[in-house]
Protein backbone atom coordinates (compact mmCIF):
# COMPACT_ATOMS: atom_id res chain seq x y z
CA UNK A 1 0.00 0.00 0.00
CA UNK A 2 1.85 3.09 -1.26
CA UNK A 3 1.62 6.63 0.10
CA UNK A 4 -1.07 8.77 -1.48
CA UNK A 5 -0.07 11.00 -4.38
CA UNK A 6 3.56 9.89 -4.21
CA UNK A 7 4.53 8.96 -7.75
CA UNK A 8 4.56 11.25 -10.78
CA UNK A 9 1.83 9.17 -12.39
CA UNK A 10 -0.41 9.61 -9.37
CA UNK A 11 0.22 13.35 -9.37
CA UNK A 12 -0.72 13.64 -13.03
CA UNK A 13 -3.86 11.55 -12.65
CA UNK A 14 -5.17 13.13 -9.49
CA UNK A 15 -3.62 16.61 -9.60
CA UNK A 16 -3.48 17.99 -13.14
CA UNK A 17 -1.70 21.13 -11.93
CA UNK A 18 1.13 19.06 -10.45
CA UNK A 19 0.24 19.54 -6.80
CA UNK A 20 1.44 16.80 -4.47
CA UNK A 21 -1.94 16.50 -2.71
CA UNK A 22 -5.43 16.80 -4.16
CA UNK A 23 -8.47 17.95 -2.19
CA UNK A 24 -9.44 14.29 -1.89
CA UNK A 25 -6.03 13.49 -0.42
CA UNK A 26 -6.46 16.23 2.16
CA UNK A 27 -9.94 15.00 3.07
CA UNK A 28 -8.69 11.41 3.44
CA UNK A 29 -5.99 12.66 5.78
CA UNK A 30 -7.78 15.32 7.84
CA UNK A 31 -11.20 13.74 8.33
CA UNK A 32 -9.94 10.56 10.07
CA UNK A 33 -7.56 12.66 12.17
CA UNK A 34 -10.43 14.90 13.26
CA UNK A 35 -12.53 11.88 14.16
CA UNK A 36 -9.61 10.32 16.04
CA UNK A 37 -8.80 13.46 18.00
CA UNK A 38 -12.48 14.12 18.61
CA UNK A 39 -12.88 10.67 20.11
CA UNK A 40 -9.86 11.19 22.34
CA UNK A 41 -11.10 14.48 23.71
CA UNK A 42 -14.72 13.33 23.91
CA UNK A 43 -13.62 10.38 26.02
CA UNK A 44 -11.75 12.84 28.22
CA UNK A 45 -14.93 14.81 28.78
CA UNK A 46 -17.05 11.69 29.29
CA UNK A 47 -14.50 10.41 31.80
CA UNK A 48 -14.58 13.69 33.71
CA UNK A 49 -18.40 13.52 33.76
CA UNK A 50 -18.18 9.98 35.11
CA UNK A 51 -15.64 11.01 37.73
CA UNK A 52 -17.94 13.88 38.69
CA UNK A 53 -20.30 11.12 39.87
CA UNK A 54 -17.71 10.44 42.59
CA UNK A 55 -17.39 14.14 43.48
CA UNK A 56 -15.69 17.42 42.56
CA UNK A 57 -12.57 16.38 44.51
CA UNK A 58 -12.20 13.42 42.15
CA UNK A 59 -12.56 15.68 39.10
CA UNK A 60 -9.89 17.98 40.52
CA UNK A 61 -7.51 15.12 41.31
CA UNK A 62 -7.82 13.58 37.86
CA UNK A 63 -7.38 16.94 36.11
CA UNK A 64 -4.19 17.66 38.09
CA UNK A 65 -2.66 14.31 37.10
CA UNK A 66 -3.73 14.73 33.47
CA UNK A 67 -1.84 18.02 33.34
CA UNK A 68 1.35 16.16 34.29
CA UNK A 69 0.60 13.33 31.87
CA UNK A 70 0.16 15.86 29.07
CA UNK A 71 3.64 17.21 29.83
CA UNK A 72 5.24 13.76 29.77
CA UNK A 73 3.35 12.54 26.72
CA UNK A 74 4.41 15.67 24.83
CA UNK A 75 8.03 14.54 25.04
CA UNK A 76 7.63 11.40 22.96
CA UNK A 77 4.96 13.05 20.82
CA UNK A 78 7.62 15.59 19.82
CA UNK A 79 10.03 12.79 18.97
CA UNK A 80 7.33 11.14 16.85
CA UNK A 81 6.86 14.44 15.06
CA UNK A 82 10.60 14.62 14.42
CA UNK A 83 10.49 11.15 12.91
CA UNK A 84 7.50 12.08 10.77
CA UNK A 85 9.30 15.15 9.43
CA UNK A 86 12.41 13.16 8.51
CA UNK A 87 10.44 10.32 6.92
CA UNK A 88 8.24 12.81 5.08
CA UNK A 89 11.22 14.68 3.64
CA UNK A 90 12.78 11.41 2.53
CA UNK A 91 9.50 10.42 0.84
CA UNK A 92 9.33 13.82 -0.86
CA UNK A 93 12.82 13.30 -2.27
CA UNK A 94 11.90 9.73 -3.41
CA UNK A 95 14.27 8.04 -0.94
CA UNK A 96 11.88 5.34 0.26
CA UNK A 97 14.45 3.06 1.90
CA UNK A 98 15.73 5.93 4.03
CA UNK A 99 12.13 6.88 4.87
CA UNK A 100 11.44 3.36 6.16
CA UNK A 101 14.66 3.34 8.16
CA UNK A 102 13.90 6.71 9.78
CA UNK A 103 10.42 5.45 10.75
CA UNK A 104 11.98 2.39 12.40
CA UNK A 105 14.56 4.47 14.26
CA UNK A 106 11.84 6.78 15.54
CA UNK A 107 9.60 3.93 16.74
CA UNK A 108 12.34 2.26 18.77
CA UNK A 109 13.70 5.51 20.19
CA UNK A 110 10.26 6.73 21.28
CA UNK A 111 9.46 3.37 22.88
CA UNK A 112 12.64 3.36 24.97
CA UNK A 113 12.26 7.00 26.02
CA UNK A 114 8.68 6.34 27.13
CA UNK A 115 9.82 3.56 29.48
CA UNK A 116 12.38 5.93 31.00
CA UNK A 117 9.64 8.53 31.48
CA UNK A 118 7.37 5.99 33.19
CA UNK A 119 10.09 5.05 35.66
CA UNK A 120 10.81 8.72 36.34
CA UNK A 121 7.15 9.38 37.14
CA UNK A 122 7.05 6.65 39.77
CA UNK A 123 10.33 7.88 41.27
CA UNK A 124 8.98 11.43 41.52
CA UNK A 125 5.45 10.51 42.68
CA UNK A 126 5.76 12.05 46.14
CA UNK A 127 7.21 15.27 44.73
CA UNK A 128 4.38 15.51 42.20
CA UNK A 129 1.65 14.99 44.78
CA UNK A 130 3.01 17.07 47.66
CA UNK A 131 5.09 19.78 45.97
CA UNK A 132 4.16 20.22 42.33
CA UNK A 133 0.40 20.40 42.89
CA UNK A 134 0.73 23.02 45.62
CA UNK A 135 -1.81 23.43 48.38
CA UNK A 136 -4.62 20.97 47.67
CA UNK A 137 -7.00 19.19 50.01
CA UNK A 138 -6.24 15.69 51.28
CA UNK A 139 -9.25 14.35 49.39
CA UNK A 140 -8.05 15.80 46.08
CA UNK A 141 -4.55 14.42 46.74
CA UNK A 142 -5.89 10.92 47.46
CA UNK A 143 -7.78 10.88 44.16
CA UNK A 144 -4.75 12.20 42.30
CA UNK A 145 -2.52 9.52 43.88
CA UNK A 146 -4.87 6.71 42.86
CA UNK A 147 -5.18 7.95 39.29
CA UNK A 148 -1.42 8.54 38.91
CA UNK A 149 -0.47 5.01 39.99
CA UNK A 150 -2.50 3.31 37.26
CA UNK A 151 -2.25 5.80 34.40
CA UNK A 152 1.54 6.06 34.62
CA UNK A 153 1.74 2.38 33.61
CA UNK A 154 0.07 3.26 30.30
CA UNK A 155 2.78 5.70 29.16
CA UNK A 156 4.85 3.19 27.08
CA UNK A 157 1.74 1.76 25.45
CA UNK A 158 0.42 5.21 24.52
CA UNK A 159 3.88 6.09 23.19
CA UNK A 160 3.91 3.02 20.94
CA UNK A 161 0.44 3.84 19.63
CA UNK A 162 1.39 7.46 18.89
CA UNK A 163 4.64 6.44 17.17
CA UNK A 164 2.81 3.96 14.96
CA UNK A 165 0.09 6.48 14.17
CA UNK A 166 2.75 9.05 13.18
CA UNK A 167 4.25 6.55 10.75
CA UNK A 168 0.94 6.04 8.96
CA UNK A 169 0.10 9.76 8.95
CA UNK A 170 3.37 10.40 7.13
CA UNK A 171 2.06 8.43 4.14
CA UNK A 172 -1.36 10.09 4.31
CA UNK A 173 -2.96 6.98 5.82
CA UNK A 174 -4.84 8.20 8.89
CA UNK A 175 -7.67 5.68 8.63
CA UNK A 176 -5.71 2.93 10.41
CA UNK A 177 -5.03 4.96 13.55
CA UNK A 178 -8.64 6.22 13.49
CA UNK A 179 -10.02 2.66 13.54
CA UNK A 180 -7.72 1.69 16.39
CA UNK A 181 -8.71 4.87 18.25
CA UNK A 182 -12.38 3.92 17.85
CA UNK A 183 -11.75 0.60 19.57
CA UNK A 184 -9.46 2.09 22.22
CA UNK A 185 -11.94 4.77 23.22
CA UNK A 186 -14.90 2.37 23.20
CA UNK A 187 -13.01 0.11 25.62
CA UNK A 188 -12.10 3.13 27.74
CA UNK A 189 -15.66 4.44 28.05
CA UNK A 190 -17.32 1.04 28.46
CA UNK A 191 -14.72 -0.08 30.98
CA UNK A 192 -14.99 3.15 32.98
CA UNK A 193 -18.78 2.90 33.09
CA UNK A 194 -18.68 -0.73 34.21
CA UNK A 195 -16.06 -0.15 36.91
CA UNK A 196 -17.56 3.11 38.16
CA UNK A 197 -21.26 2.35 38.15
CA UNK A 198 -21.20 -1.45 38.27
CA UNK A 199 -18.36 -2.10 40.72
CA UNK A 200 -18.34 1.35 42.43
CA UNK A 201 -14.55 1.60 42.15
CA UNK A 202 -14.31 5.40 41.97
CA UNK A 203 -11.28 7.13 40.46
CA UNK A 204 -9.35 3.87 40.10
CA UNK A 205 -12.07 2.53 37.79
CA UNK A 206 -11.44 5.26 35.21
CA UNK A 207 -7.66 4.79 35.53
CA UNK A 208 -7.80 1.01 35.04
CA UNK A 209 -10.05 1.33 31.99
CA UNK A 210 -7.63 3.88 30.49
CA UNK A 211 -4.67 1.55 31.07
CA UNK A 212 -6.38 -1.48 29.49
CA UNK A 213 -7.54 0.48 26.43
CA UNK A 214 -4.03 1.80 25.75
CA UNK A 215 -2.46 -1.65 26.10
CA UNK A 216 -4.86 -3.04 23.50
CA UNK A 217 -4.31 -0.09 21.12
CA UNK A 218 -0.53 -0.49 21.34
CA UNK A 219 -0.76 -4.24 20.65
CA UNK A 220 -2.92 -3.72 17.56
CA UNK A 221 -0.85 -0.94 16.02
CA UNK A 222 2.33 -2.97 16.61
CA UNK A 223 0.83 -5.84 14.62
CA UNK A 224 -0.10 -3.46 11.80
CA UNK A 225 3.11 -1.42 11.68
CA UNK A 226 5.27 -4.51 11.03
CA UNK A 227 3.20 -5.41 7.95
CA UNK A 228 5.54 -5.15 4.93
CA UNK A 229 2.58 -4.36 2.65
CA UNK A 230 2.71 -0.76 3.90
CA UNK A 231 5.28 1.56 2.37
CA UNK A 232 6.49 2.67 5.80
CA UNK A 233 6.85 -0.19 8.27
CA UNK A 234 9.24 -1.48 10.88
CA UNK A 235 11.02 -4.83 10.88
CA UNK A 236 9.43 -7.76 12.68
CA UNK A 237 12.34 -8.27 15.05
CA UNK A 238 13.31 -7.47 18.62
CA UNK A 239 16.88 -6.82 17.46
CA UNK A 240 17.62 -3.23 16.64
CA UNK A 241 20.72 -1.16 15.96
CA UNK A 242 20.41 2.58 16.31
CA UNK A 243 21.55 4.71 13.38
CA UNK A 244 22.80 7.75 15.26
CA UNK A 245 22.96 9.88 12.13
CA UNK A 246 19.21 9.46 11.67
CA UNK A 247 18.58 9.80 15.40
CA UNK A 248 20.41 13.13 15.22
CA UNK A 249 18.15 14.19 12.34
CA UNK A 250 15.07 13.20 14.31
CA UNK A 251 16.33 14.99 17.40
CA UNK A 252 17.03 18.16 15.40
CA UNK A 253 13.25 18.51 15.21
CA UNK A 254 12.22 16.49 18.25
CA UNK A 255 14.41 18.22 20.85
CA UNK A 256 13.37 21.82 20.07
CA UNK A 257 9.72 20.78 19.73
CA UNK A 258 9.92 18.61 22.84
CA UNK A 259 11.58 21.40 24.82
CA UNK A 260 8.94 23.84 23.62
CA UNK A 261 6.14 21.45 24.58
CA UNK A 262 7.70 20.56 27.90
CA UNK A 263 8.19 24.15 28.98
CA UNK A 264 4.72 24.94 27.69
CA UNK A 265 3.21 22.30 29.96
CA UNK A 266 5.51 23.26 32.82
CA UNK A 267 4.18 26.79 32.45
CA UNK A 268 0.63 25.43 32.50
CA UNK A 269 1.41 23.45 35.66
CA UNK A 270 2.86 26.58 37.28
CA UNK A 271 -0.35 28.41 36.44
CA UNK A 272 -2.35 25.41 37.65
CA UNK A 273 -0.58 25.62 41.00
CA UNK A 274 -1.96 29.16 41.24
CA UNK A 275 -5.44 27.98 40.26
CA UNK A 276 -5.24 25.21 42.87
CA UNK A 277 -5.06 27.88 45.60
CA UNK A 278 -8.31 29.47 44.42
CA UNK A 279 -10.57 26.69 45.69
CA UNK A 280 -12.27 23.58 44.34
CA UNK A 281 -14.77 25.60 42.27
CA UNK A 282 -11.94 27.36 40.40
CA UNK A 283 -10.05 24.09 39.84
CA UNK A 284 -13.17 22.37 38.54
CA UNK A 285 -14.21 25.26 36.28
CA UNK A 286 -10.67 25.46 34.92
CA UNK A 287 -10.62 21.69 34.25
CA UNK A 288 -14.02 21.53 32.54
CA UNK A 289 -13.46 24.81 30.72
CA UNK A 290 -10.16 23.39 29.51
CA UNK A 291 -11.89 20.29 28.17
CA UNK A 292 -14.41 22.41 26.29
CA UNK A 293 -11.61 24.65 25.01
CA UNK A 294 -9.86 21.63 23.53
CA UNK A 295 -13.03 20.74 21.63
CA UNK A 296 -13.28 24.30 20.34
CA UNK A 297 -9.87 24.02 18.67
CA UNK A 298 -10.18 20.31 17.86
CA UNK A 299 -10.04 20.69 14.04
CA UNK A 300 -6.83 22.68 14.27
CA UNK A 301 -5.19 20.18 16.61
CA UNK A 302 -6.14 17.30 14.29
CA UNK A 303 -5.19 19.04 11.07
CA UNK A 304 -1.81 20.06 12.48
CA UNK A 305 -0.89 16.36 12.80
CA UNK A 306 -1.41 15.74 9.08
CA UNK A 307 -0.13 19.16 8.07
CA UNK A 308 3.36 18.18 9.25
CA UNK A 309 3.53 15.35 6.71
CA UNK A 310 2.30 17.57 3.87
CA UNK A 311 4.89 20.30 4.37
CA UNK A 312 7.67 17.75 4.97
CA UNK A 313 6.90 16.10 1.64
CA UNK A 314 6.92 19.47 -0.15
CA UNK A 315 10.25 20.44 1.43
CA UNK A 316 11.73 17.02 0.69
CA UNK A 317 10.80 17.56 -2.95
CA UNK A 318 12.47 20.99 -2.81
CA UNK A 319 9.17 22.67 -3.73
CA UNK A 320 8.71 25.60 -1.35
CA UNK A 321 6.06 27.19 -3.55
CA UNK A 322 3.83 24.20 -2.87
CA UNK A 323 4.71 24.46 0.82
CA UNK A 324 3.42 28.05 0.79
CA UNK A 325 0.37 27.05 -1.24
CA UNK A 326 -0.63 24.34 1.25
CA UNK A 327 0.12 26.56 4.22
CA UNK A 328 -2.39 29.15 3.01
CA UNK A 329 -4.94 26.54 2.00
CA UNK A 330 -4.80 24.58 5.23
CA UNK A 331 -4.85 27.74 7.36
CA UNK A 332 -8.13 28.61 5.64
CA UNK A 333 -9.46 25.11 6.33
CA UNK A 334 -8.54 25.43 10.02
CA UNK A 335 -10.30 28.79 10.33
CA UNK A 336 -13.47 27.51 8.67
CA UNK A 337 -13.64 24.23 10.59
CA UNK A 338 -12.94 25.82 13.97
CA UNK A 339 -15.65 28.39 13.41
CA UNK A 340 -18.11 25.51 13.00
CA UNK A 341 -16.87 23.66 16.09
CA UNK A 342 -16.78 26.73 18.32
CA UNK A 343 -20.28 27.75 17.29
CA UNK A 344 -21.53 24.24 18.05
CA UNK A 345 -19.90 24.08 21.49
CA UNK A 346 -21.25 27.46 22.51
CA UNK A 347 -24.74 26.56 21.28
CA UNK A 348 -24.67 23.34 23.34
CA UNK A 349 -23.16 24.98 26.42
CA UNK A 350 -26.41 25.14 28.48
CA UNK A 351 -26.97 21.41 27.95
CA UNK A 352 -23.34 20.60 28.74
CA UNK A 353 -23.56 22.46 32.05
CA UNK A 354 -26.61 20.41 33.03
CA UNK A 355 -24.83 17.15 32.21
CA UNK A 356 -21.95 18.01 34.53
CA UNK A 357 -24.34 18.82 37.40
CA UNK A 358 -22.10 21.58 38.75
CA UNK A 359 -22.90 24.10 41.44
CA UNK A 360 -24.28 27.41 40.16
CA UNK A 361 -21.06 29.33 40.83
CA UNK A 362 -18.86 26.72 39.14
CA UNK A 363 -21.18 26.46 36.12
CA UNK A 364 -21.24 30.24 35.61
CA UNK A 365 -17.46 30.49 35.76
CA UNK A 366 -17.13 27.60 33.29
CA UNK A 367 -19.54 29.29 30.86
CA UNK A 368 -17.53 32.51 31.03
CA UNK A 369 -14.26 30.73 30.26
CA UNK A 370 -15.75 28.76 27.33
CA UNK A 371 -17.23 31.87 25.68
CA UNK A 372 -14.09 33.96 25.95
CA UNK A 373 -11.91 31.13 24.72
CA UNK A 374 -14.17 30.50 21.73
CA UNK A 375 -14.25 34.11 20.57
CA UNK A 376 -10.50 34.70 20.92
CA UNK A 377 -9.59 31.32 19.38
CA UNK A 378 -11.48 32.16 16.18
CA UNK A 379 -9.17 35.14 15.71
CA UNK A 380 -5.74 34.09 16.98
CA UNK A 381 -5.36 30.32 17.40
CA UNK A 382 -4.54 29.22 13.81
CA UNK A 383 -1.71 31.74 13.45
CA UNK A 384 -0.40 30.83 16.91
CA UNK A 385 -0.43 27.05 16.48
CA UNK A 386 -0.99 25.98 12.86
CA UNK A 387 1.40 28.37 11.11
CA UNK A 388 4.50 27.21 13.09
CA UNK A 389 3.84 23.65 11.85
CA UNK A 390 5.17 24.84 8.50
CA UNK A 391 8.42 25.96 10.12
CA UNK A 392 9.00 22.69 12.00
CA UNK A 393 8.16 20.50 9.01
CA UNK A 394 10.68 22.46 6.94
CA UNK A 395 13.37 21.97 9.60
CA UNK A 396 13.10 25.43 11.18
CA UNK A 397 12.29 24.06 14.65
CA UNK A 398 14.37 26.37 16.84
CA UNK A 399 12.48 29.55 15.98
CA UNK A 400 9.00 28.35 17.07
CA UNK A 401 10.69 26.85 20.15
CA UNK A 402 12.19 30.20 21.13
CA UNK A 403 8.98 32.12 20.51
CA UNK A 404 6.87 29.49 22.27
CA UNK A 405 9.05 29.57 25.39
CA UNK A 406 9.09 33.37 25.48
CA UNK A 407 5.32 33.55 25.02
CA UNK A 408 4.71 31.00 27.74
CA UNK A 409 6.79 32.57 30.47
CA UNK A 410 6.57 36.27 29.61
CA UNK A 411 2.87 36.25 28.83
CA UNK A 412 1.09 33.25 30.27
CA UNK A 413 2.97 32.72 33.54
CA UNK A 414 3.90 36.26 34.53
CA UNK A 415 0.55 37.74 33.53
CA UNK A 416 -1.34 34.87 35.17
CA UNK A 417 0.14 35.72 38.55
CA UNK A 418 -0.15 39.44 37.93
CA UNK A 419 -3.80 39.33 36.88
CA UNK A 420 -4.97 36.28 38.81
CA UNK A 421 -3.26 36.97 42.15
CA UNK A 422 -2.14 40.61 42.30
CA UNK A 423 -5.24 42.10 40.66
CA UNK A 424 -7.51 39.42 42.18
CA UNK A 425 -9.07 38.40 38.85
CA UNK A 426 -8.91 34.74 39.84
CA UNK A 427 -8.97 31.94 37.28
CA UNK A 428 -10.31 34.29 34.59
CA UNK A 429 -7.11 36.33 34.88
CA UNK A 430 -5.05 33.22 34.05
CA UNK A 431 -7.08 32.75 30.86
CA UNK A 432 -6.54 36.37 29.81
CA UNK A 433 -2.82 35.67 30.19
CA UNK A 434 -3.25 32.71 27.83
CA UNK A 435 -4.91 34.92 25.22
CA UNK A 436 -1.99 37.37 25.40
CA UNK A 437 0.32 34.39 24.75
CA UNK A 438 -1.60 33.69 21.53
CA UNK A 439 -1.34 37.32 20.44
CA UNK A 440 2.42 37.29 20.97
CA UNK A 441 2.79 34.17 18.82
CA UNK A 442 0.42 35.57 16.18
CA UNK A 443 2.62 38.60 15.57
CA UNK A 444 6.02 36.89 15.51
CA UNK A 445 5.02 33.79 13.57
CA UNK A 446 3.31 35.90 10.91
CA UNK A 447 6.48 37.97 10.57
CA UNK A 448 8.61 34.82 10.25
CA UNK A 449 6.40 33.37 7.55
CA UNK A 450 6.45 36.45 5.34
CA UNK A 451 10.18 37.16 5.69
CA UNK A 452 10.79 33.68 4.24
CA UNK A 453 13.67 32.60 6.48
CA UNK A 454 11.96 29.26 7.20
CA UNK A 455 12.52 28.31 3.52
CA UNK A 456 16.28 28.16 4.07
CA UNK A 457 15.92 24.99 6.13
CA UNK A 458 15.90 21.30 5.19
CA UNK A 459 16.91 18.43 7.46
CA UNK A 460 17.94 15.65 5.06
Amino acid sequence: MEPIALSNNEQTAVNPKGYLFSNRDLLRLFLPLTVEQGLEFLVGIISSVMVAFVGEAAVSGVSLVESVMALLISLFAALATGGAVIAGQYLGSKQRREARESAQQMFWFVSIISIVIMIAVYAAKSFILFNLFGQISDEVRRNADTYLVFVSLSIPFLAAYNAGAAIFRTTGNAIISMKIALLMNFINVAGSAMLLYGFHMGTEGVAIATLISRIIAAAIILVVVVNPDYSLHIQRSLKHKFDWRMIKQILSIGIPYGLENSLFFIGRIIVLSLVSTLGTAAITANAIGGSLAVFEVLPGVAINLGFTAIIARCVGAGDYEQAKYYTKKIMAIVYASQLVFISLILALLPLIMKVYGLSEATAELTRQLAWWHGVIAIILWPFAYTLPVTFRAAGDAKYPMAIGIMAMFLCRVVLAYLLGAHFHMGVFGTWIAMFSDWGFRFILFTYRYFNGKWMRYRVI
